[in-house]
């Protein structure tokens, strides 16, 4: 029997996830509206990669997530690849590039993945109420009552609190907690992080950028880092913080390609009037190099330095401990770890289960992946997982 209201589903936020679901539910035969208290949507689309949008990661694998349920995000993932939406992409005419990584970005600009977005919505027939608060949300004799809108079917895309700026709230867990649904504490992730006490002065060298391996328990990215006048940045920093915990150190290889010991040990050898800092200054950075030797404290000749000092040296070099404060907050996160817990959610279809018709999908959800396009794939997954479970519904 049909539904008595004008749609059958309301997605609230017009973000990635968002608009994956609304259309790939609207193509299924679903009357769609979408709302969000932007007055654009894809917001955070735009202004992702630089304004070319990272739109996914060809090396997507769950062990790419983090999540209190590392098994979670498998079935979505499995369900609709890096390589179904590039298929997307192409059918719109969109050039792309590889970068490194497995990175995919535009060659043109990010506009074109929200208007590839929203021409897919439009082939479906979604409709829009874009700008205006969402109001109070009720349920009652299973229907959801947003505002003056009524239905059987709610989506919450709204995404997590990072990037405040271009309107990101943490609506999404204030609506899962309203229902009664667990939300796993939520903090910011690939974030810079901020140093202080003795490491401040390590600001000095704000600007420089170096190749290096970042470790943060486990985990460990051989990728760039920039020193900045708070901290540490870079992606190998921003992939490290999520794993990050406050009081534990960060560790960081300033030589990943060799063995400092061993290394320092052959060159005081081979050119024994070389310095420690030159010696570095030829691998890296001259201002990171005299930095770095400085607060080794090592500055004669090789050849008149001990092997013992020079060893420990080296080690230090490999294993650079950093003991950041804290981080630069949502306001610098490009994602939020945390959200609402997974033990709640259907990993088919996304829906609450203890509240028939209640969907969560995106960044709204435990789910939070490696910088390099994987938080897009998580969306468009997590979106055609609901979406495809709404027009079976609708």
């Amino acid at each position: 029997m049909p539904s008595p209201f004008p749609h059958d589903v309301l997605i609230l936020g017009a973000g990635g996830a968002g608009l994956m679901a609304a259309a790939t539910a609207a193509q299924g035969g679903a009357r769609v509206l979408v709302l969000d208290h932007n007055a654009e949507p894809g917001r955070k689309i735009l202004i992702s990669g630089g304004g070319r949008c990272n739109f996914t990661n060809v090396h997507t694998a769950p062990d790419r997530y983090l999540s209190a349920n590392p098994h979670f995000a498998k079935s979505a993932l499995s369900r609709y690849t890096p390589a179904d939406f590039v298929a997307l992409v192409d059918a719109h005419g969109i050039a792309w590039h590889e970068k490194t990584l497995g990175q995919l970005f535009c060659d043109g600009s990010a506009r074109q993945i929200l208007d590839m977005l929203l021409a897919e919505c439009a082939k479906g027939g979604v409709t829009f109420a874009l700008g205006q608060p969402t109001g109070e949300i009720t349920h009652a004799d299973g229907l959801f009552h947003v505002g003056p809108h009524t239905t059987h079917a709610l989506v919450i895309a709204t995404g997590g609190p990072s990037i405040p700026k271009i309107g990101a709230s943490d609506a999404a867990y204030r609506i899962a907690r309203q229902f009664g649904l667990k939300v796993v504490e939520p903090r910011p992730a690939l974030v810079p992080l901020t140093l202080g006490g003795d490491e401040t002065l390590f600001r000095e060298l704000s600007g420089v950028a170096a190749d290096v391996t970042a470790r943060a328990g486990k985990a460990e990215f051989r990728e760039a880092a920039l020193f900045t006048h708070k901290g540490l940045s870079g992606p190998a920093i921003l992939q490290a913080s999520s794993y990050w915990k406050h009081g534990e150190p960060l560790w960081i290889d300033f030589l990943p390609t060799c063995n400092a010991m061993d290394a320092l040990i052959a060159a005081k050898r081979e050119t024994p009037r070389a310095t420690l800092r030159s010696f570095l200054a030829a691998q890296m950075p001259d201002r990171l190099a005299h930095a770095l030797s400085d607060r080794i404290g090592l500055n004669a000749r090789l050849a008149d330095t001990p092997d013992k000092p020079l060893r420990a040296g080296g080690d230090r070099l490999n294993r650079w401990a950093f003991h950041p404060n804290g981080s630069e907050g949502f306001a610098k996160a490009e994602v939020t770890l945390g959200g609402v817990s997974t033990a709640e959610l259907s990993s088919q279809s996304m829906e609450a289960k203890r509240v028939p018709g209640l969907y969560f999908i995106g960044e709204a959800v435990d789910v939070t992946g490696w910088l390099g396009g994987y938080n897009f794939q998580w969306a468009w997954a997590s979106g055609v997982a609901c979406g495809k479970a709404l027009a079976t519904t609708a």
